[in-house]
This record gives structure tokens, sequence and C-alpha cells, in this order.
């Protein structure tokens, strides 16, 4: 009888140090879902519209706001409305904040950040970048440095189509141009040109 009563209180005492232990867990700070190698397509009438890929992403749920980790990086493909490949977006870490009802739904991109338009041929360079995909617009408050064939740009916030076609810089400073045109240029017509008069 003795030896049945020391056993059963062993057992209590080991339950009770491992809940101790679980009730150190934040269950808040621990993913849900955790992705490596992710890769996502949005397509749209059979042309692909946006193409995401990230080495890992965790999946955070809670009642009035879910969002996903990137902490390892992320690339995002944006594709013209023809589908051909246009803007690419890169960073070292990036958030994506979603509401249960879908009133929400913004990306947050960290450090190192690049948006490069291949069409246009214009790069951008800042610490942090926004985007609202309900909107269809990125923008920062933070420092930023754009170039492309004609010039260098820089100054403090910016705001853009989700494209990066027309993006506005909102405080530039030192700015540097190269002038490709010459407003003294004489247009010649080819099709009647006659060419010059030959010395008599």
């Amino acid at each position: 009888m003795l030896a049945t009563a020391s056993a059963v209180a062993f057992v209590v005492f080991s339950c009770k140090g491992n809940l101790s232990e679980a009730e150190k867990l934040d269950l808040d700070k621990i993913p849900l879902q955790v992705v490596d190698n992710m890769f996502y397509v949005q397509s749209e009438n059979g042309l692909v519209k946006m193409r995401v890929e990230s080495p890992r992403m965790e999946v955070y749920e809670h009642d009035t706001l879910s969002y996903d980790l990137f902490p390892a990086g992320i690339h995002v493909y944006g594709y013209s409305e023809d589908g051909m490949l246009e803007t690419t977006i890169d960073a070292l870490q990036a958030r994506h904040d979603k509401t249960p009802d879908g009133a929400r739904d913004k990306w947050s991109a960290y450090g190192d950040v690049v948006i490069h338009n291949i069409i246009k041929q214009e790069t951008m360079k800042t610490d942090t970048l926004y985007w609202d995909s309900k909107e269809h617009e990125i923008w920062t408050d933070c420092y930023i440095l754009m170039y492309s064939p004609s010039g260098t740009m820089q100054g403090y916030g910016m705001r853009s189509d989700e494209m990066a076609r027309n993006a506005i810089l909102m405080r530039p400073f030192d700015n540097e141009f190269i002038i490709t045109s010459d407003s003294t240029q004489v247009a010649v017509d080819s099709v009647n040109f006659v060419g010059p008069m030959l010395k008599k």
C-alpha cells in the first residue's frame, strides 16, 4: 500500500512540472503553418498577373488580424496586361497583413528593397516599401534612390501605382539628369529629301 501511494505522488509531481514548461510557451509567437520554398502564382483570364517566391513563409492566425511573415526574403514578379514581365520587387524580409473579412490586405517589405520596372528601365532602392493590393499602389516614407537611363533622383517618400510605372518623389533633392535630346535638332523628311546641292 505504501509503494502505490508513492508512485501516484511521483506521477502527479511529474505532470505538474511538464505543465509549467508548457505554460511558458507564447502561442501567439508560434506559426500555425510553415512553408519552405514557397511559390505562389496569381492569374486572371489565363494570364499570369503576379508571382511570389520566398525561401520561407510563416503563417500566423488571430481572431482580428492574420499575417504571413517572410523572414528569409521575398521576390515578387508583376506582369503587364498582355502577360509580359514588367516589374520585380526584392526585399530581405516581408510581411502580409490581412483581416478575416478581407477589408485589409497590405504588404510590407523591409531591408534593401529593390523595385525594378523592366519596360521603363527604372530602378528604385529603399529600406521600406508598402503595397496596398486593394488600392493598387505602393509607397514609402523613407529615403529612396531612383535611377534610369535619363538620370538619377533621390529624396524622401515615394508614391506610385503597383507596377511602378508612374513613381513620384515626394521630397526630392540633389538630382542629376542626362539630356538625351537637343531642342535645336532639325527633323529631316527622308521621303522628300533631295540632298545637298552640288557646286557648279
